[in-house]
């Protein structure tokens, strides 16, 4: 999971998978050299967080809503 320490959307992501017991590396894009690069290369060049990739599978959650984040496990087949 590509975060940010001041993001809400972030907070919110990572304790919503901690209640579902999903495990997860957190990985802040503004300490971690080339990971901005990375999630930009994802979203259509925007720095967006928190952004989740599990495989192939990789989506942004900004604007968090439980439905976001029901998709993307689902499509990770988590």
């Amino acid at each position: 999971m590509y975060t940010t320490s001041w993001c809400p959307d972030c907070h919110v992501t990572k304790r919503a998978l901690e209640a579902r017991g999903i495990p997860f590396e957190e990985i802040n894009i503004e300490e971690n050299e080339g990971a901005a690069e990375i999630v930009m290369g994802i979203n259509g060049g925007r720095r967006s967080v928190p952004t989740l990739v599990y495989g192939e599978v990789a989506h942004s959650l900004s604007g968090f809503r439980p439905q976001k984040l029901d998709a993307f496990l689902a499509e990770a087949g988590l």
